[in-house]
């Protein structure tokens, strides 16, 4: 059965890009949870996978030589309509599973336990799953552990996120060392377009840095003596 496409497929896309995860090589945090997931569950499969467009793409793989298969037939897009993890004790006698090519042909599936991998948005990008050749069942207790090592996959995949939105960041400061276009008059600073803008817009677009408003002593004391009525 074709997966159904989540109602909010455009934003859960769009949050899946800020990544920048997607074709990268494999690294070794990523496949120790794998590792981890296929020892928890006794199962010779396990991956992270993330859902993209038109296909679930592996970060990470432990039994299995695919490096992605196509979204329609891929168990991780079932997954990620839910929240809670997607258990399929046997695909063969489950009507949503039954006739695909990935359980009547290689690898033939047959156990699945896809636990979503959910963004501090909400969006669920993908899965930490394992997988057997197999009917089996999962544990109270291989649930909650594997629902631990998901957490651990978001939180290397945030760190990625925030690394890289931070060395963007500390790069854009960097034009604020050299020297500046400015007004002599105004103080607008005029930027690469071509465009002058209130100091206060330009750092933000910068830096994201947002200002607050005060009057320096200095300032505030000559105002006080403009502002004086002779007598």
């Amino acid at each position: 059965m074709k997966p159904a496409t989540p109602g909010n497929e455009v934003e859960r896309l769009a949050a899946l890009m800020e990544y920048h995860v997607l074709d990268t090589e494999a690294e070794q945090a990523f496949d120790d949870i794998t590792a981890l997931a296929a020892y928890i569950c006794g199962v010779p499969i396990a991956m992270i996978s993330l859902v993209d467009e038109s296909r679930q793409w592996f970060k990470s793989k432990l039994g299995l030589n695919h490096k992605e298969t196509p979204r329609d037939v891929a168990f991780c897009a079932h997954a990620i309509l839910q929240s809670e993890p997607l258990i399929v004790r046997d695909a063969a006698k489950d009507a949503r599973f039954a006739d695909s090519a990935l359980v009547t042909r290689s690898p033939h599936i047959r156990f699945y336990a896809g636990f979503p991998l959910t963004s501090p948005e909400g969006y669920a990008l993908g899965t930490l799953c394992a997988i057997d050749r197999k009917p089996r069942h999962i544990s109270p207790d291989q649930k909650l552990a594997m629902q631990a090592l998901a957490r651990q996959v978001m939180a290397l995949l945030e760190l990625r996120r925030v690394s890289r939105h931070m060395a963007a960041a500390l790069e854009r400061v960097k034009t604020l060392h050299e020297l500046l276009p400015i007004c002599a008059w105004c103080k607008r600073i005029r930027d690469d377009q071509g465009y002058w803008n209130q100091v206060e817009a330009y750092v933000h677009a910068l830096t994201g840095a947002d200002f607050t408003h005060g009057i320096c002593p200095d300032c505030l004391a000559k105002q006080r003596e403009k502002s004086q009525v002779p007598a």
